[in-house]
């Protein structure tokens, strides 16, 4: 992608909710009027693009040892793969439907690999002026032992980093 003197905020989606709830938020915030050039394709130099970003994971993360071997079925191999590639597709098309919806055009991009990592490389590699992510909430245990994304990137990103917090859940 060109730069062409335009800005990019760079939005990470995956399946969960609060992803979503990132990609929303920053429209709404970052995105206050539609895009409106006449060429769908064309963006206006001097103008903010928004690209979503979706990272596959790889799919040797699927595949376990049974005793002294490794199981690699080739068929297990490319169903996992083709259930991967759907679930993308899904998770690109909710966010995609939610630019449409607010009167914003993006850009899709999709990478494999480790999201911690690939979050951080494609944002440098696009010069993303800012990398958008969701919060999951996860408690000091879980953090520990999962790890977070968020906190990754906003340690290791080559640009600043938005995490956006779920709304707090009303206690009615």
């Amino acid at each position: 992608m060109e730069r062409m003197n335009r800005k990019v905020v760079m939005v990470a989606v995956d399946e969960s909710q609060e992803s979503l709830y990132a990609l929303s938020w920053a429209i709404d915030h970052l995105f206050p009027e539609p895009m409106t050039p006449q060429d769908p394709h064309e963006v206006a130099p001097g103008t903010t693009a928004l690209v979503i970003l979706h990272v596959q994971p790889p799919v040797h993360n699927h595949i376990h040892s049974v005793g002294p071997a490794v199981c690699a079925i080739p068929s297990l191999i490319e169903s996992v793969k083709q259930a991967q590639e759907e679930t993308s597709r899904e998770v690109l098309s909710k966010a995609l439907l939610i630019c449409e919806e607010k009167g914003v055009r993006a850009e899709t991009v999709l990478v494999e690999g480790d999201a911690k990592e690939m979050l951080c490389q494609t944002a440098e590699q696009m010069n993303a002026d800012v990398l958008v992510v969701g919060s999951r909430r996860l408690g000091a245990l879980k953090r520990a032992f999962l790890g977070s994304v968020s906190d990754h990137c906003a340690h290791h990103a080559s640009c600043p980093v938005l995490i956006v917090k779920p709304p707090k859940a009303s206690t009615s």
